[in-house]
């Protein structure tokens, strides 16, 4: 605890240049969030998808969602705006497999709308409500505030790293936001839990020293935890492939971020409220 107010100093900092890039840079939505085109397309003899990917990635549409319905020919759904680089999509594959034939293309709207945008938010903030409820029955209101803050702070600082490096929106980031948000809240509730077991001394020992027994006598759980759920995305971030890609380095920023989180963040910002303003709750 006596590096507190640097880590809460750095996590300011952080989520500032990421709320900077958020509007300044935005985000790279994908085609689930924009629509795009439809192509269809059907080559004379057998070609597996990963070459097809290939061919499109040499052109820079690596994130592109291929679908194979037979073996000889596949479903393209690409993120283009304008009919020439459809048609330089379509020209690649063509130099590649020339005997290729074009069956359909059409225009297609985002899988994910304006309507389904506002029933995911109000869910969102309906899920934070449901959180603060029961951790303020279960430990005390505090508690519950800041590991809301944890949760606000991981997921900000996760879009900051995406709009950052420009990688794409989809879908699989979605899911991978709301296990960062599960996986940062179960990590923040072990270390909440061990400081409720251990408020009987806070009178003896002091608020700063109750955190730290807590965070200390569950570091070796929550390192342990991190480090195993790291490796093996990392190794699909690595060899996974541009498919999952995306989604996996969400995974990786998210796993990194919230043990940081749960270690410094939480802690740290309970510490400080009940240091300004001493109480039960």
């Amino acid at each position: 605890m006596k590096h507190r107010k640097k880590a809460i100093l750095l996590s300011l900092l952080a989520i500032i240049a990421s709320l900077v890039c958020l509007m300044t840079r935005g985000l790279n939505f994908g085609i689930d969030f924009t629509g795009g085109n439809v192509i269809q397309v059907e080559f004379e003899s057998s070609v597996p998808v990963g070459d097809v990917r290939d061919v499109l990635a040499d052109i820079g549409q690596n994130q592109t969602v291929i679908q194979a319905y037979s073996d000889r020919g596949v479903i393209i759904r690409v993120n283009v705006d304008t009919e020439d680089a459809r048609k330089e999509l379509v020209q690649a594959l063509k130099n590649k497999y020339p005997s290729m034939e074009v069956l359909r293309h059409e225009k297609v709207g985002p899988v994910v709308g304006e309507k389904l945008r506002r029933e995911a938010m109000l869910g969102l903030m309906l899920a934070l409500l449901g959180i603060l409820g029961y951790i303020t029955v279960r430990f005390q209101f505090r508690f519950a505030v800041v590991s809301v803050l944890a949760l606000m702070h991981d997921a900000i600082i996760t879009l900051g790293m995406f709009s950052l490096t420009g990688k794409e929106i989809s879908l699989p980031f979605v899911a991978a936001i709301l296990t960062i948000v599960g996986y940062s809240l179960n990590d923040t509730i072990v270390v909440l839990d061990r400081v409720r077991e251990n408020w009987k001394y806070l009178r003896e020992k002091g608020i700063l020293k109750i955190l730290d027994m807590s965070i200390n006598s569950t570091l070796s759980r929550t390192i342990n935890t991190s480090l195993t759920t790291f490796l093996p995305v990392l190794a699909l971030f690595i060899w996974g492939g541009p498919v999952i890609a995306n989604f996996s380095f969400a995974l990786l920023v998210g796993i990194v971020v919230g043990t940081y989180s749960s270690i410094y963040i939480a802690g740290s910002l309970l510490a400080e409220w009940y240091l300004k303003t001493p109480g039960k709750n």
